[in-house]
């Protein structure tokens, strides 16, 4: 499948599944045209999104990026951008995606200021994450630099999960959560649920400035 096809397939899930909850059917899978998905019945996914405020501590972990270079998470995080930052596993065939795509649709949405956000995507499955597979999974999306993806060892990764409040011990229970601080020192927004990129761009508040 090329990048423009699966990128289209992925919003169209988006916008059905979106369609499937407004009429109460929610279910991977209950869609008329889905195919059996062996990873459907592993995931806790509720329509829409709960907002609540944190006050996250970043992990000082070692990370490795997608361009294979080993990067400390907190110094990754503490350059003066915003920071939207999602857990996925690119072998993730439900949820995963959807927070992708909502993802590659703010990225689009930031347009010029794009460069001002960061972007950020945390392996919960670094063992099977390398770097040249994150590498891949991103360009499936159309991620651009400001969109890093990261891997690292297991350890680290169960430890950012952690601080982030979203371990569930078992990358077959994870559940769709994303989290944006608007400005280092403030506190981190959260998401459980599929927030849309239009939710997420509302909480930059200086990205929408300079559009």
């Amino acid at each position: 499948m090329s990048v423009t096809a699966l990128r289209a397939w992925a919003l169209r899930r988006v916008g059905g599944w979106a369609t499937a909850a407004s009429l109460g059917v929610w279910a991977p899978g209950a869609l008329a045209g889905d195919t059996a998905d062996p990873h459907a019945h592993c995931h806790d996914a509720a329509p829409g999104a709960t907002r609540t405020l944190s006050a996250y501590a970043v992990p000082d972990v070692e990370l490795v990026r997608d361009d294979g270079k080993t990067v400390r998470l907190a110094e990754e995080l503490a350059d003066g951008r915003p920071v939207v930052l999602s857990f996925v596993f690119t072998s993730c065939t439900t949820v995963c995606p959807m927070l992708s795509a909502t993802l590659a649709q703010l990225q689009r949405k930031l347009g010029p200021g794009r460069d001002r956000v960061h972007l950020v995507s945390i392996s919960i499955d670094p063992e099977f994450d390398t770097p040249a597979r994150l590498r891949e999974y991103a360009t499936k999306f159309g991620a651009g630099p400001e969109w890093r993806h990261y891997t690292g060892t297991l350890a680290a990764s169960v430890a950012a999960q952690r601080a982030f409040g979203v371990y569930r011990g078992d990358k077959m229970k994870h559940t769709p959560a994303t989290l944006v601080r608007a400005a280092p020192g403030s506190e981190w927004v959260r998401f459980d649920g599929f927030a849309s990129a239009d939710q997420l761009l509302a909480e930059l508040p200086g990205a929408r400035a300079s559009l």
